[in-house]
């Protein structure tokens, strides 16, 4: 079979090759992939910048797919079915964090950017009706992520204003829609004017251009500040959402595009009494509970471009620019 595998001695360091055809061992099942979608982890392998990195490993961690084989005669009624999968592996039985076993699909595991992906029976999920088989790629990872972070760390209730800023990758939107989806009063920050208009179509109640040097105190002018920020950047900007944060709010972050702060202002912390927590991926419980909000919402992924696996580089290179608007799909 094809697979796009990281390969740091080619130059754009990934490569469309032969890999072998795996096959379901005992628990296991074998997907056809339909359609996979790019997450940032996947260009900072490219990078180097993963941990645990090594060449020949098969990137990807959301796909979407029919089951086509099954290691265990038990699970024979999955063969047929069109599923997505639950890229986490190992988390665990505590839902509060993650346990030492816990990976991710895509590294140091083989992931979904091939025509065939094996993984155990206990990733698997009946693909959404309502999604297409370009959204249901695009659902997984960013989907969980997002809803852990809104719901299960950040503790959103109706009416509360969000923040999600960085609206326009993947975790983003999703948290977007999930705000939406649960009464939340929504404001979404980017520096591209096109994604800000994009949201304001989309239903953000309140959008701010991130670069404007007054957009924190015309934030708190228009919503008196956020009970609840979502955020992916972290950086020297982690000041400006500590100064937008209500008393008693939340801020949660799921990644750190922007490196670590230089300082934080810790007298508004404590004086606030704000929460600032970490959040990543989610739980086999977030992950049906995600699933859950997505089936009673119909709620449908933004997908930005589909492309081939032959156009892979042309799609890791769109992801390292930051141009999607939603998540960014690959076909076989």
């Amino acid at each position: 079979m094809r697979g796009i595998v990281l390969n740091l001695q080619h130059d754009s360091k990934i490569e469309l090759t032969s890999v072998a055809d795996p096959q379901p061992k005992a628990g296991e099942v074998l997907v056809r992939i339909k359609t996979a979608a790019l997450n940032h982890r996947d260009e900072w392998c490219r990078q180097g910048l993963y941990p645990n990195l090594k060449d020949g490993i098969i990137l990807g961690s959301d796909g979407a797919g029919v089951v086509e084989k099954v290691g265990d005669e038990k699970d024979k009624s999955w063969v047929g079915k069109d599923v997505i999968i639950n890229p986490a592996m190992n988390w665990g039985s505590n839902q509060r964090a993650q346990s030492k076993e816990f990976s991710i699909l895509g590294m140091p595991s083989h992931g979904t950017l091939a025509e065939f992906l094996v993984v155990p029976v206990d990733r698997l999920h009946e693909k959404p009706e309502h999604l297409n088989w370009a959204e249901a790629a695009a659902l997984p990872l960013a989907g969980v992520t997002a809803y852990r972070a809104l719901v299960y760390q950040g503790g959103i209730q109706k009416g509360d204003q969000v923040l999600v800023t960085g609206i326009g990758g993947g975790v983003a939107q999703f948290a977007a829609q999930f705000a939406k989806a649960k009464g939340a009063k929504l404001s979404v920050s980017s520096s591209k004017t096109y994604k800000i208009e994009r949201a304001k179509i989309d239903g953000a109640d309140f959008v701010y251009n991130y670069l404007d040097s007054n957009w924190t105190g015309k934030a708190l002018e228009e919503t008196g500040g956020f009970d609840v920020i979502i955020d992916g950047a972290a950086g020297d900007s982690l000041n400006q959402l500590i100064s937008v944060c209500k008393p008693g709010g939340k801020i949660v972050i799921y990644g750190a595009t922007m490196g670590n702060p230089g300082k934080i202002e810790a007298r508004k912390v404590f004086w606030n009494q704000l929460k600032i927590m970490g959040s990543t991926l989610g739980s086999d419980q977030d992950f049906l509970e995600m699933l859950a909000l997505v089936h009673e919402k119909q709620i449908r992924p933004v997908v930005d471009r589909v492309f081939t696996f032959a156009e892979a580089t042309l799609a890791f290179d769109r992801m390292k620019a930051g141009d999607q608007l939603g998540k960014i799909v690959l076909t076989p």
